[in-house]
């Protein structure tokens, strides 16, 4: 079964958001933990809690990813900004334990000067400090277009960082689609190639979940605009082919489209839906090669 939502607003509770996934036909979703802009965190009511996990429950929702605000930087110069992000993941952790876990999605940062190495490592000791192999969460980190001094514009950064956390079975990607096109991954000419460098250098047992958006810029622009899907540079048939790839087919996928009205995003996730081709049974006793 294709799992696939999109990013919905947490304003009114995770009932909600479970509801207005539901109404436009996506059976997971994307949210952000706290203000995406700020830092401050809405408390979450049990009730509330109690209501999502029944809904979610009779209308086949799973594989929620949660976001981490866009103001964490893991690497930052400055200490009192890494100390926000610290903060923020030990808090962001604790709390999707009530949910009993799920993905969590965090941007690895920039490290504003300091240079590509000293924010690898950063980031590490950042997520050293994490209780991770407690956790029924799984912590990703997002693959970035490369803009200025991002940190995750390409594999070996991201492998870097996880190399460098011991305790890193919890650790795994987020594809954002945009992100890779934009950093010069050809997902739309080469998609094969791009899996084949991705398990090279990071391993597919780490590709979690995909941000599956189009992209405003030519390949390798490093300018990070998504656009609709099929209104991009990527292209629909591009997209198409990711969600349908044999050895990406069973991850979720979670639309982050400048869609103003969740009609929109209805439509995407419809649209999706009408080209997603099943895997089918295999027969015999040839099995696949799989890839741990």
């Amino acid at each position: 079964m294709l799992k696939i939502g999109c990013h919905l607003s947490c304003a009114k509770g995770f009932a909600a958001m479970s509801k207005d996934a539901h109404s436009i036909g996506a059976n997971t979703f994307q949210f952000f933990t706290r203000n995406p802009r700020g830092g401050s965190a809405k408390a979450w009511q049990d009730a509330d809690l109690s209501a999502f996990a029944d809904f979610a429950r009779a209308f086949g929702q799973s594989h929620f990813l949660a976001h981490a605000p866009y103001t964490l930087n893991a690497c930052a110069a400055r200490e009192n900004v890494r100390e926000f992000a610290y903060l923020t993941l030990e808090d962001d952790l604790k709390r999707l334990e009530r949910l009993g876990g799920c993905l969590y999605n965090f941007h690895p940062g920039s490290h504003v000067g300091q240079g590509v190495d000293a924010g690898i490592e950063k980031i590490a000791q950042t997520l050293c400090a994490m209780p991770l192999a407690d956790l029924h969460s799984t912590v990703l980190l997002e693959t970035m277009a490369g803009k200025g001094s991002e940190i995750g514009g390409s594999f070996e950064q991201l492998r870097a960082i996880i190399d460098q956390v011991p305790a890193n079975e919890k650790l795994g990607v987020c594809l954002d689609t945009c992100h890779a096109w934009d950093a010069g991954y050809d997902i739309a000419g080469d998609l094969d190639g791009v899996l084949e460098q991705f398990d090279r250098i990071i391993g597919l047992d780490r590709l979690k979940a995909v941000h599956l958006n189009d992209s405003m810029n030519p390949l390798g622009s490093r300018k990070d605009r998504h656009a609709r899907l099929g209104e991009g540079q990527i292209g629909l048939d591009a997209l198409v082919r990711v969600v349908n790839h044999p050895r990406l087919h069973a991850l979720p996928f979670y639309l982050e489209t400048p869609n103003d009205t969740l009609a929109g995003y209805g439509a995407e996730i419809a649209l999706i839906q009408s080209r997603y081709d099943p895997p089918q049974p295999h027969c015999g006793s040839a099995h696949p090669k799989e890839h741990a």
